[in-house]
Formats: C-alpha cells, sequence, structure tokens
C-alpha cells in the first residue's frame, strides 16, 4: 500500500502529519470493487443518535481517479475548480424521516480505499436544498492544493433534509416541522453517525479523527456541532459563518426595504462610496493598496454625510434616501426583546468591498445589497441575495405565510415574538457554553471576511467577545481562533483570502501544535493558479501593517492592534 504522493508543501506536511495509517476492512480487501459494491445496505435506527426510521445506501459506485478541471464559469471562484479524486467508493444515501410529510435527508458518502482513518464533514450554503458532495475544495483553501478526499480522508455532505424543486422558493421546505428541525441542526448530526457506520463496515473501524469544515451556512452548522454535539468532531473550521441567523434574517429584509423607491444605489453611486471609503482608509495601514486592512478603525474615519447631495442629487453624491439607505446598513437592527442566549442586536456592516467583483457579474454591494435592480416583491432574481433570503424567511419560517409582505412583519406582535424565539432557540448558533467541547479536546478556527455583506463579520467577533468575557483569553485560546481577512468578500474575493486551515486544524488537533504564521493569498482561480500577493492572516483584533519591502509579500507585513 502507498501513499498518495503530491509535489505540493502544504498538502506534504499534511500527509506527514496523518500519515499513511489504515486498516483493513470490506474496502480494503483484494477485490475494492467488489467490497465497494458490498455496501449497499440498510442502517439500523438505533446507529443513529437521533429519531429516525433509519436509513439505506442506495448505491456504492468504485470510481476510478480522475485529475483535475477548471470551468470557465461557476458561482464563486473555488466552485470552477474540480479537485482530482483518487480511487473511492461513492455511496448515495438517504435517512427516512419520523414525519411521513417530510423529505428524506440525502447524503453522500466517499471512502478512499487507501484510508489515513480520518474524516472531514462538508457544510452546505444558503437555504441548503442541493446535495453536498464532499468532493470540492475546503472554504478557503489554494486552489492548487488536493481536497482532502486525495489526501485519504473520507468526506461526506449531505442537503440537509429537503430538496428544493426548480421555481420554488428555497424557504418553502421549513413549513415541515421536521425539515426546519433537520435543517437546523438534525441532519448533520444524522449523516455524521451514518457515515461513520459505514466506516466501520467499510474499513472495520472508527475513524481516529473526525473534522467538520463549512463556510457561510456551513460555517453556522459547524458551531451548531460545537454547540449542539461537543464530542462528535476534535475539530472544526467555520468560516463567515451565519452564526446569529434569526436576526440577520430580519436585518437583511430591513436593509433591503430601505433600498425601496429612491433608496436604491445605482453601480455608480456604488463606485462614490466605495471611493470615498478608501480615501478615508485605504493608507491608514501605510500602504495604498485596494484594501482597507483596520476595518474597525475606518469605522471612525469614514463619514458618509460627507456624500450627502447639497441640492438635487447629482452623479458625485446621495440623496438624502440613499443617504439613509446606506446609514442603515451600518447600523446595528435591535430586536424589541432577547433572543437565543440573550442576543438582542444584530451588528452593522463594514467599510470596504463595496464595489468588490464577485464571482458572479458584480459583487460587493450589487451582489448581496442591492442586486443588479431595485428590490421587488415577490423578489426577483436580479434583487439583492440578502433581500432574496431574508424576506423567504420571514414568509415561510417565521409568518409560515408565504403571501404576507415581509416589510409588514412586526417583530413585536406577541405571536410572532413566540415563533421567534423558537426560530431562534433551533436555529441560532450563539450558545457560548462549549465546556463539553472544551473537555473533549476539540479545537475551533473561525475566519472573518472583512468585506462580508452577505453576513456581517461583526457577528462572529460578537460570539468571539462573549467567550473571552465568559472564559478569559487564556482559557479561550486553548482551543479557538479567529481570525479576519481584511478586504475580503463572503465567496473569497477582493483581496487576499485563500490559506489552507485544513493542515492547521489538524497540527493543532492532533500535535497540539496551534496555528501560528498563517498567510493569506490572493490567487487567480485560472490554471497556473498564480498568486499576485499575500499578507499574514491576523487574529483579531490584529490587523496587518505595511512595515516595508515588496508591498506583494506577507513578509512585508506586521499584525499590529
Amino acid at each position: 500500500m502507498r501513499c498518495v504522493s503530491r509535489l505540493i508543501v502544504t498538502a506534504t506536511a499534511l500527509l506527514a502529519l496523518v500519515g499513511c495509517a489504515s486498516h483493513p476492512g470490506t474496502l480494503m480487501g483484494a477485490d475494492a470493487k467488489a467490497g465497494c459494491s458490498a455496501l449497499v445496505s440498510s442502517i439500523d435506527a438505533e446507529k443513529i443518535g437521533l429519531p429516525t426510521r433509519g436509513a439505506r445506501i442506495e448505491s456504492a459506485s468504485l470510481m476510478a481517479p480522475s485529475p483535475m478541471a477548471v470551468a470557465e464559469r461557476g458561482p464563486t471562484p473555488a466552485a470552477t475548480i474540480t479537485p482530482a479524486t483518487p480511487e473511492y467508493c461513492k455511496l448515495l444515501g438517504s435517512i427516512a424521516p419520523i414525519d411521513p410529510k417530510a423529505p428524506a435527508i440525502l447524503f453522500q458518502i466517499n471512502l478512499p480505499t487507501t484510508w489515513n482513518v480520518r474524516s472531514v464533514q462538508y457544510g452546505g450554503g444558503g437555504f441548503n436544498g442541493v446535495l453536498t458532495s464532499g468532493l470540492g475544495l475546503l472554504p478557503a483553501a489554494s486552489y492548487d492544493q488536493p481536497a482532502p478526499l486525495a489526501l485519504g480522508f473520507a468526506t461526506y455532505g449531505t442537503d440537509s433534509g429537503h430538496q428544493t424543486a426548480p421555481g420554488e422558493a428555497p424557504q418553502a421546505f421549513a413549513l415541515n416541522d421536521e425539515a426546519l428541525v433537520n435543517f437546523a441542526h438534525a441532519s448533520y448530526k444524522k449523516v455524521r453517525d451514518v457515515a461513520v457506520e459505514m466506516m466501520v463496515r467499510a474499513y472495520g473501524r472508527k475513524p481516529l479523527r473526525m473534522y467538520f469544515v463549512g463556510s457561510s451556512e456551513g460555517g453556522r452548522e459547524g458551531l451548531v456541532m460545537a454547540q449542539r454535539y461537543p464530542k462528535d468532531f476534535d475539530g472544526i473550521f467555520a468560516r463567515v459563518p451565519v452564526m446569529n441567523w434569526t436576526l440577520l434574517q430580519f436585518a437583511g429584509t430591513r436593509n433591503g426595504a430601505v433600498t425601496f423607491g429612491d433608496g436604491w444605489l445605482p453601480a455608480d453611486k456604488v463606485k462614490l462610496v466605495h471611493d470615498a471609503v478608501l480615501a478615508a482608509c485605504d493608507s491608514a495601514d501605510g500602504l495604498a493598496d485596494g484594501l482597507v486592512s483596520d476595518a474597525a478603525g475606518c469605522k471612525k474615519r469614514f463619514d458618509i454625510n460627507h456624500l450627502r447631495c447639497a441640492g438635487s442629487s447629482g452623479k458625485g453624491c446621495l440623496s438624502d434616501a440613499q443617504v439613509q439607505a446606506v446609514q442603515t446598513l451600518h447600523s446595528p437592527f435591535r430586536a424589541p426583546y432577547a433572543l437565543a442566549n440573550e442576543v438582542t442586536e444584530y451588528p452593522g456592516y463594514p467599510l470596504g468591498g463595496e464595489d468588490t467583483p464577485a464571482a458572479g457579474p458584480t459583487g460587493g454591494w450589487r451582489a448581496w445589497w442591492l442586486g443588479g435592480s431595485a428590490p421587488s416583491l415577490p423578489p426577483q432574481p436580479g434583487n439583492g441575495i440578502a433581500w432574496m433570503f431574508g424576506s423567504g424567511a420571514l414568509q415561510y419560517v417565521y409568518a409560515r405565510n408565504p403571501q404576507i409582505d415581509p416589510r409588514s412583519v412586526d417583530l413585536a406582535a406577541p405571536a410572532l415574538a413566540t415563533r421567534v424565539r423558537e426560530v431562534s432557540a433551533l436555529m441560532d448558533a450563539t450558545d457560548p457554553d462549549l465546556a463539553e467541547f472544551v473537555v473533549n479536546g476539540s479545537k475551533l478556527i473561525m475566519l472573518e471576511n472583512m468585506a462580508d455583506y452577505a453576513q456581517s463579520p461583526y457577528a462572529g467577533i460578537r460570539y468571539h467577545d462573549v467567550l473571552l468575557e465568559q472564559l478569559g483569553p487564556d482559557r479561550v485560546n486553548q482551543f479557538m481562533r479567529l481570525y479576519t481577512a481584511p478586504g475580503v468578500d463572503h465567496v473569497g474575493t477582493g483581496g487576499p483570502a485563500t490559506v489552507d486551515m485544513l493542515p492547521a486544524l489538524v497540527a493543532w488537533v492532533e500535535h497540539g501544535q496551534a496555528p501560528t504564521g498563517l498567510v493569506l493569498a490572493e490567487q487567480s482561480a485560472k490554471l497556473p493558479f498564480a498568486v499576485s500577493r499575500t499578507r499574514p492572516l491576523c487574529e483579531w483584533p490584529r490587523w496587518p501593517r505595511y512595515r516595508d519591502g515588496d508591498p506583494a509579500a506577507a513578509a512585508s507585513f506586521e499584525c499590529v492592534r
């Protein structure tokens, strides 16, 4: 048996960390194809830690090795890259719900014929509803790095317990209680338990270490695993997690509603604000490079009122309605009562990256907040994503009335307040009680992108602040790191954004080597994946300040408070 060899330093280091350990089992037998086919079977409900009517592996196919492929277009830069895969057994299956009206949970498990006795569960995105394969690049991973499967990890993912049909609102599943619980947390636990059972059947043993990695909704899922199932994973990486989920939906709806009519900003006004932010904040780190490195300091330097038109609206200024819209985006959304874990507000959004080109036709504000056209009701594909997501959530998840005008939803209404608290307790990943997670010896790494307009990076920062207040810095540093990427938007564009977190997480979990010296790279998603500049990845509240030397090199910067 040979380990998969890799020429890339980071991948080689990870191979050295995990070794080439494997254990003979069904899949590792002389006939891998037969061993894979034999995995088509049923899984009894008692093997799964939450109520189900059991699970079924419906197909098992031995997949031949395949090379990397790079597409011309994709929803994100990383999504254009299909990593190389080794020979592996692809399992497709489903978990039966208790409620016969609820959808099944679909999953995919990938078992390499040469196993390193470890696994990685992939988180989903948006409202899920599509199957996460477990074959893609990990969040924030360098484009030239092999995916976990090629390094010997068993990988798996799920659709979170519902399948979105064409033309259907992505939130429609929430009208079914069990489907909502599965989306909130239960499906990830159930699929995790099924995956462990299948590893036992395939290899004859449980995995030595288990990791969970997710971005956005998948980042929330990772935090949910740490909070609800603290003994299930040894290491978790949560990138841009939508953790304060309930108030994000209300904040997104509010931020969209204020752009109806005269409040909407067309492309030239977005660029106007973007340029004004850079003029006020770009060079504060010692280098004018198009990045706002000191995001917190920029809030003190920039005042949107300086762009207000003196008289009638013109090309070089903002109308009163437009100024109000920007002020609303930057302001916290406050609830009239406490939600789960005593959370009462959603923080305002950051400064920088307003005009960032992203993976689609537009990025920054135009992708996430404003869209390509003014918001509409019902929402249209050209609207901002935050309006589409938030307004739909208010209709299907909270009011449970798809016909309601989300702008009329009163958060303080007694009947709605009960539902909001109920969903908050179910969905929000804001519980600071990580005592069991810490006792288990597990590690958590969070990464917030500081030009993120899909969710505010300050939500994750505030969660970290709460942990520091309750546990103290020394205790928190034993199990958690919070990093921030200046100028980077939700999907990893706008600045140096790629960093290989899995090797850092494995080294911390398995060798006690806390992360240090991590570097962000701004990388082309086209072959040969050229790197244009790098920056040190700083722990919050530090940020990278230019000292001297090559402005494209991380070594020319230092992390400062």
